[in-house]
Formats: structure tokens, C-alpha cells, sequence
């Protein structure tokens, strides 16, 4: 019983030390801005990630296609790990490396936002996805543990959880993905 007690023990700290950092609550506004303004103009919002990561991007896709609390029009935005026989023809025919950059170069317009996800902020393939939303005219937002990785200095923005811990990086993101969520929603309607 102590070692749940614990684990959960570790989840709220983590969310308290969030709940006390000012600039990263800044950044975690900042990107509600950003991603309101992108669906304003008509453009959409594209997550990548792997493992876990790529769950919490699927997840927060359909958070603004489907909907969060209210009954409203669909907001576009996509995961981009979700097509498997794209996914599996890059992955062999290039390389692992480039599944997410190569078709932000195909769908990826200006005023686009990336949201990147990576708890080590040190995934090549997620960084290419970066460097790719860069040469689109897109905005954007790295999701990442504490240090923000290589990440750190190579996305518009970074939310960065004060974590160097798996789980509570994932448990935050998804927490901070939902804030999001909510925050645009009730701002466009």
C-alpha cells in the first residue's frame, strides 16, 4: 500500500511544482494563444510523438476534432502517427528518423502548429518534425521533461514538466494537454 501511496505521493508533487512556476504557466498560456489564433485563421494543429508519447498525441487530437466539454463543430487536428501504412512505408523505405518531417512536408502550411512531444526532448525523429514545421511557416510547442532536451532551444515554445521521471512527464502532459483543451474550446465558443 505504501509504495501506491507513494507513486501518487510523486504525481501531485509534481503537478504542485507546475502549479508554482510562473513561467511555465506563462508558456502553458501562451500556447492556449497560439493555438487559438491558428484555428481563428483556418489553420490546424499536428502532434507527433512515440510510445506513450504518441498515445497523449492521439489523445489530445481527438480532444479538439471530437470535442471536450461542449457540443460544437469539429476543430482540425491531427495525430500524425495514425496512418500505419504511411508510417511503416517512410520507416522502411527512409527511415524512422523522418516519419513525422516528411509528411509535416506535405500538410504542413504556414500558421500550422506542431505540438512535439518528447519527455527526454531528444527524440531525432521529433526533433526533424521541429526542423520541418520551421521550413513551413509553423508555430512550434515542445512538450518535454524538465531539462527540455535538445528540444530546449529549437521549438517557438517549450512546456517543459519539472520532472525527470517517465510516468509523471506523461501524467503532466496529458494534464497540461487537457488545460489546452478546455481553455481554447471555451474561448472559440
Amino acid at each position: 500500500m505504501q509504495e501506491i501511496k507513494n507513486i501518487i505521493t510523486t504525481s501531485i508533487q509534481t503537478k504542485e511544482l507546475i502549479l508554482q512556476n510562473e513561467p511555465l504557466l506563462s508558456s502553458i498560456n501562451k500556447a492556449i494563444d497560439i493555438i487559438e489564433a491558428a484555428f481563428k485563421n483556418g489553420n490546424k494543429v499536428l502532434f507527433c510523438g512515440n510510445g506513450g508519447s504518441a498515445a497523449d498525441a492521439q489523445h489530445l487530437a481527438a480532444e479538439f476534432t471530437g470535442r471536450f466539454y461542449k457540443n460544437r463543430k469539429a476543430l482540425p487536428a491531427e495525430a500524425l502517427h495514425c496512418n500505419l501504412s504511411y508510417l511503416t512505408a517512410v520507416a522502411n523505405d527512409y527511415s524512422f528518423d523522418v516519419v513525422y518531417s516528411r509528411l509535416i512536408e506535405g500538410i504542413g502550411k504556414k500558421g500550422d502548429v506542431l505540438i512535439a512531444i518528447s519527455t527526454s526532448g531528444n527524440s531525432t525523429n521529433i526533433i526533424n518534425a521541429i526542423n520541418a514545421a520551421k521550413q513551413a511557416q509553423m508555430h512550434s510547442i515542445a512538450f518535454t521533461g524538465s531539462t527540455g532536451g535538445k528540444m530546449k532551444d529549437m521549438a517557438d515554445l517549450l512546456i517543459n514538466v519539472p520532472s525527470d521521471v517517465t510516468p509523471r512527464i506523461q501524467e503532466s502532459h496529458i494534464l497540461i494537454g487537457h488545460i489546452i483543451c478546455e481553455m481554447v474550446e471555451s474561448r472559440l465558443f
